[in-house]
């Protein structure tokens, strides 16, 4: 299975045991990008109050194994985490959602917008140069919302480089492919 089949299977097989997650992070990227970058982390937010004994119960009834606060599955190199919530890009709660549908289920996930900005956080916050690169990626793949990236960076109090993010984006420069483990 391809990294969003597995995840399009976690998630329903947690959505019959009424637990809801959102896919965020790096395999978001991947997803937008058309795997131009490639991550092996399958972040998964919990957007509804669950005790994580109920999340080790559900995932390993599907054959994962929990490794510290990671899940693995034998045979696949993706690895499965539940990165503490709220659902949210900086100090503003996800505006957006999509669902993509796989032959394994429904993928819950964080728009190309909300995922610009997932990674943008990075960058205005830390100097990340990485993700600014993925961010640019996804915003090159898709049609996202410009002004509502600018909004929100005003918000972050990030204007600066999000002037640095959109003039890269429209020099139309090709962005390099980017792997992580």
């Amino acid at each position: 299975m391809t990294q969003a089949e597995v995840a399009a299977y976690v998630q329903n097989h947690l959505r019959n045991k009424g637990i809801n997650v959102v896919l965020t992070g790096g395999a978001t990227v991947a997803i937008y990008s058309c795997n131009k970058y490639v991550s092996k982390d399958i972040d998964m937010v919990i957007v509804s109050l669950e005790n994580r004994k109920n999340i080790i119960e559900a995932m390993k009834e599907i054959g994962f194994s929990e490794i510290g606060r990671s899940f693995e599955y034998p045979g696949t190199e993706f690895i499965v985490e539940f990165p503490p919530g709220p659902l949210a890009v900086g100090e503003e709660p996800v505006r957006e959602i999509r669902e993509i549908e796989y032959d394994t289920g429904v993928l819950r996930t964080i728009s190309p917008t909300e995922c610009v900005k997932d990674r943008l956080v990075a960058y205005y916050h830390w100097g990340d140069q990485q993700c600014l690169s993925q961010a640019l990626l996804v915003a090159k793949s898709n049609k996202i919302d410009m002004a509502d990236i600018k909004r929100w960076s005003a918000v972050e109090g990030m204007g600066g480089k999000f002037t640095i993010f959109r003039d890269m984006l429209l020099k139309k420069e090709k962005v390099r492919n980017i792997n992580s483990n």
